[in-house]
This record gives structure tokens, sequence and C-alpha cells, in this order.
């Protein structure tokens, strides 16, 4: 991801230089008879293509983090569905051994057979409710806001009040 940003920036910067040789420094000593309000348009379209560029940034970071959460969403989908066939395998044979627990107590064999599958089902629901509660709690924590973005976009106002 830094790489790309890297290349990004390059990129960027190699458009700069290929516009004309003119920079703020020379404009200022060339035409010393400018008014305040050229000065102040010129300011006002660097500032304008600073935030462009920095959009742009923005906009790869963000293509990049959603493009990792789907890759990470399809490897958790297969695994998830691998493991919903393991879970119903072992489900039914944890009912089965349940039920035999109820082998001494006289009952029919569909009374065990119900009662085994109803403390299983029961068991799992309760585990289940606590690996979703503490996803939830883990998911609320999380950021959407790429970081490094938020970071440099704070720091450039923050130059811009000092400045100005």
């Amino acid at each position: 991801m830094l790489l790309k940003q890297q290349t990004f920036i390059r990129t960027n910067t190699a458009n700069c230089n290929k516009m004309p040789k003119e920079n703020a420094a020379n404009r200022t000593f060339e035409r010393p008879d400018q008014s305040l309000t050229t000065l102040f348009g010129r300011l006002t379209e660097d500032l304008t293509e600073l935030f462009d560029v920095k959009l742009q940034l923005l906009k790869t970071e963000l293509k990049e983090e959603a493009s990792s959460y789907v890759g990470g969403t399809s490897l958790i989908l297969g695994g998830a569905i691998i493991g919903l066939i393991g879970f119903i395998l072992l489900s039914a044979g944890m009912a089965f051994l349940v039920s035999i627990l109820f082998d001494s107590a006289g009952s029919s064999p569909t009374v065990r057979y119900g009662l085994g599958f109803i403390i299983t089902a029961l068991l799992y629901l309760i585990t289940g409710t606590i690996i979703v509660l503490v996803a939830k709690s883990r998911l609320a924590k999380q950021r959407m806001i790429p970081k490094r973005s938020a970071d440099e976009l704070k720091r450039d106002v923050q130059l811009l009040r000092e400045k100005f």
C-alpha cells in the first residue's frame, strides 16, 4: 500500500514537473506589479491543486482498504462454509452422544434423541451469542477512516492556519 502511495506521489510530482518552469518564488520576482487579487487567485489555485492531490491519495487509500476487506471477506466466507459442514456433523454426533446419557432413564428413543438435540442446540446458542457479542464489540472499535490520510489533512490544515 505504501509503495502504491509513493508511486502516486511520484507520478503527480512528475506531472507537476511537466508544467511551465515558473514557480511561486519566480513569479513574485518577475512580476512585482501584480495585484493582491492576482496573488490571492494563484494561492487559491495552488491550494485547490494541493487538496486535489490529497483527495486522490485518500481515494487510492480507500480503494486499497476496500479490496483488502473484500479479499478477507471471501476467505472468511469459504472457511465459514467448510466450518458449517463440520459444525452440522459435530452437532449431530453430540446430540446422539447426549441421548446415550439418557439411556438409563428408561425413556423411549425418541424422547432421548429429542433431549439430546435440545441440549446440544442450547449449548450452541449460548456459545454463538457470546461469539457475536465479542465480534460486535471488536467491530465497533475499528475505524473506517484511513488514519494516514486523516493525519495528513490535519497537518495541512494546521500548516495553513500557521501561515495565514
